[in-house]
């Protein structure tokens, strides 16, 4: 009989399960380690068990576009006010639909659920309109007359680099006590720097007399109430603020409120708008290593860039206020930079900006554009009593059912139960440090359907640890000892393991992708435990399993072992058979034929 080649193990040969055991031991330390290096020991909870903010918002369409509040306009708004509150890094952020015109908004307790509260309740449509005069923000008679400069504790704006905006965090009075009403009066006359949304030839803020009768106030009437509106504006009154520019088309010039610092605002009239909120592809807040500063950065779709390109042409060759464009989102003005030179397809917004707010005004950019209007109906405070009982009462049931399944394995398997349930200790440490290094790493945070997932995932850790036992049990009861066994009964046992966690696996991903809100959570825990199950079974089980099989205990077939077998009721051995077989000669009885 030839030898085998050397380096080839024979079938049933025994495996090396020290190089398994030191790999699956090497990446526990360094996960558990990282966890305990990132500061984070816990995983993330969702606002069903760790509480948080619940917004109700309701759709408002503009006047005479009350067919707006539709299915996909709804669907539009939610997708993009989840991109704007999980882009803050808020986890586990549930936004949906209610009926035909609510939006509720979940936001988990957490370090940014302030800032999310606030940007939520920003949900208006984005314009950006040419500014026609700014002053301070008190009533006209505020402000003695003469004044100048910025406002009192308001910084200046910083030069603009080439090829930039400035940054206007600051409104420099243009029109002061008796001077306003003149320079507003100048600022309406005036032709508008910019042409309007709809592109007609008309580019006058004051509209034109057409000579037909009819309701619509006159051009004088209507500058002069526009005046009115702006001299008597009072920024100081939350009330004011909010009502400016309420009921306001975006082809009609308005009056507007900006913030330039805490407790110091400016007001604005502002011209018709010339670019919207969708005509922005991406924003970012990002930090000029060269110049030391915070910078917001914009880059518009082909659409936008030849609009911008237009408004920043025509703005750039006019004097101060009037070679800036307003950022207007929620009828307040968020920034005010002025234009130095024509920009197209990107835009950068320099100025007064530190790490917060930079970020905060590239993330209303880039997520600000929705299709409607949304006023909020109410803001609760979700407590996690509810989903605390809940979470109870869920690991209460976890614990009564993990303990069947032991007692199970102890009375069937008996000592093979030991390699299980050190197996599913294996896999729950891993799979709750991976859960708490997810939290900071991609948001997840833990919900109950999430705990649901990692419950049922028990049921199939466990199953792949019965398919194996049991190959290894068919091949003593056809006769082999253990050590073979062990290694013969593997190849069968892993396919079908593979198999089955493929299913669970697929199944998991088609919830995840179909699904929204909390169900994705319990199909991502679902699809994560399934994955572990998979490393667990080949790093951790199959190597105990060939090492316990060289003991005395398990491979004598110690009655407690589980493999006993004569329990098993195995056959004599196979070698011991086949020497029977050949030593018989002579002709053979019919009966036993």
């Amino acid at each position: 009989m030839a030898a085998p080649k050397k380096g080839r193990r024979p079938a049933g040969g025994q495996s090396r399960p020290g190089r398994a055991l030191a790999l699956i031991l090497i990446a526990m330390v360094a996960l558990t380690g990282g966890m305990f290096w990132s500061g984070h020991t816990t995983p993330r909870l969702g606002i069903d068990l760790a509480g948080g903010t619940s917004i109700t918002l309701k759709a408002k369409a503009e006047p005479g576009q009350e067919s707006a509040v539709n299915e996909t306009n709804m669907n539009t708004a939610v997708g993009i006010i989840e991109r704007r509150v999980n882009g803050l890094g808020v986890s586990e952020a549930e936004v949906q639909t209610q009926g035909k015109e609510n939006i509720i908004v979940n936001i988990p307790r957490g370090t940014n659920e302030k800032q999310a509260r606030e940007q939520v309740g920003t949900t208006a449509q984005l314009y950006f309109r040419p500014v026609l005069a700014v002053t301070n923000g008190g009533p006209a008679e505020a402000p003695s007359a003469g004044t100048s400069g910025s406002p009192s504790g308001t910084p200046k704006p910083s030069s603009s680099a080439s090829g930039s905006t400035a940054g206007e965090k600051s409104a420099t009075p243009t029109a002061t006590g008796s001077a306003q009403g003149r320079a507003l009066t100048e600022a309406l006359k005036a032709p508008s720097p910019t042409p309007t949304p709809t592109g007609s030839a008309s580019s006058s803020a004051k509209p034109k007399a057409t000579g037909t009768p009819s309701a619509t106030p006159t051009p004088d009437a209507a500058t002069a109430a526009l005046q009115q509106k702006f001299t008597s504006l009072n920024c100081l009154d939350p009330k004011q603020r909010t009502a400016a520019g309420q009921g306001v088309k975006p082809s009609e010039p308005t009056v507007a409120c900006g913030e330039d610092a805490p407790g110091v605002w400016s007001k604005y009239l502002l011209g018709p708008a010339e670019v919207e909120g969708r005509d922005v592809d991406d924003a970012k807040g990002q930090l000029d290593q060269q110049r030391g500063m915070w910078i917001v950065t914009m880059d518009f779709t082909d659409a936008g860039s030849k609009k911008f390109q237009a408004i920043t042409g025509k703005l750039s060759s006019q004097a101060d206020p009037q070679n800036r464009f307003a950022i207007v989102l929620d009828g307040e003005v968020v920034s005010a930079p002025s234009v130095r030179q024509t920009l197209s397809a990107s835009a950068e917004i320099s100025g007064n900006f530190n790490q917060q707010s930079a970020q905060d005004l590239g993330n209303i950019l880039s997520y600000g554009a929705l299709p409607l209007t949304f006023e909020t109906q109410s803001v609760d405070t979700v407590t996690a009593a509810l989903g605390g009982e809940q979470l109870e009462a869920g690991l209460i049931a976890g614990a009564i059912g993990l303990a069947l399944v032991i007692i199970y394995l102890v009375a069937y398997y008996r000592g093979l139960s030991l390699i299980a349930i050190l197996s599913l200790g294996v896999s729950a440490l891993l799979t709750y440090v991976i859960m708490a290094l997810l939290g900071p790493a991609i948001g997840f945070a833990l919900n109950l359907p999430a705990v649901c997932g990692a419950i049922v995932a028990i049921g199939i850790t466990a199953d792949s640890f019965i398919v194996y036992f049991e190959r290894i049990r068919d091949e003593l009861r056809e006769g082999r000892t253990l050590r073979p066994a062990v290694e013969r009964a593997w190849p069968r046992a892993r396919r079908t393991i593979l198999v089955s966690d493929f299913v669970s696996f697929l199944a998991a991903a088609v919830l995840f992708i179909v699904t929204v809100g909390k169900v994705q959570g319990f199909a991502f825990t679902l699809g994560l435990t399934t994955l572990l199950d998979v490393v667990v079974v080949f790093l951790f089980t199959k190597p105990v399993m060939t090492l316990l099989a060289r003991t005395k205990f398990f491979g004598d077939g110690h009655a407690w072992s589980g493999l006993d077998p004569k329990r098993l009721g195995a056959k004599p051995p196979l070698r011991r058979t086949r020497r029977a077989n050949a030593s018989v000669a002579g002709p053979v009885d019919p009966k036993e034929a």
